[in-house]
């Protein structure tokens, strides 16, 4: 459905570091859905400045990208617009980049696999005002307090490991690993890491070791 000729154009950024995506994409949204793509990044340094100079209605922003990744430019643009609004559409189903992303404040996380009829439906819904649920595949992601992945990295803080080897350990990036330390932080409402231990025991999540070093 095209925009009618009395309404005014919903202005798009693209941020995906893969050229080839965002000719289709600026193709497809102009021409089919009658959108205006007024900017294109390709990486999350770029972005903020564009975002910056265009101020568009909706950003949409790729997970995995070079200097910057999708998440952190995420956490930047927000921080720094709090107006703006940024639907995640990435090839990543990973549950923990979803949730990441939107505990980050992304109005929406799309996989790049979805319709163009339905991508023009979510812009027009998040430009509404809307929030557009994740994937299926999110569902799970955290049950109780912690995810499973933030009861390892919690069992990982316990032994007194820093976020360096908590990223070694579980082969992630220090980003990512200082990411769940934070996520535990404020889903246990810890105030360090010591708290958050002390309460990983008291809700149950940890357990004593029953064998000396374990």
């Amino acid at each position: 459905m095209n925009t009618s000729g009395g309404s005014p154009e919903i202005r798009v950024m693209l941020v995906d570091d893969h050229p080839v995506m965002r000719v289709g994409l600026s193709s497809v949204l102009t021409l089919s859905h009658g959108f205006a793509v007024v900017a294109q990044a390709e990486n999350g340094l770029s972005a903020i400045d564009l975002y910056r100079e265009h101020t568009p209605d909706i950003v949409l922003l790729d997970v995995s990208m070079e200097r910057m990744d999708g998440i952190d430019t995420l956490r930047r643009l927000v921080g720094d617009f709090p107006a703006a609004r940024v639907i995640m559409l990435t090839s990543s189903q990973a549950p923990e980049d979803i949730g990441m992303a939107m505990t980050a404040g992304a109005r929406g996380y799309l996989v790049k696999t979805i319709h163009h009829e339905a991508l023009a439906a979510a812009i027009r819904t998040v430009h509404a005002g809307g929030v557009i649920d994740p994937p299926a595949s999110a569902l799970g992601f955290r049950q109780g307090p912690l995810s499973k992945r933030e009861v390892e990295v919690l069992g990982l803080v316990r032994q007194g490991y820093s976020n360096n080897e908590i990223a070694a350990i579980l082969g992630i990036s220090e980003r990512t690993a200082r990411a769940h330390v934070s996520a535990i932080l404020a889903a246990l409402g810890a105030a360090d890491r010591a708290q958050a231990v002390a309460l990983g025991f008291e809700l149950g999540i940890l357990r004593p070791s029953l064998r000396p070093g374990g």
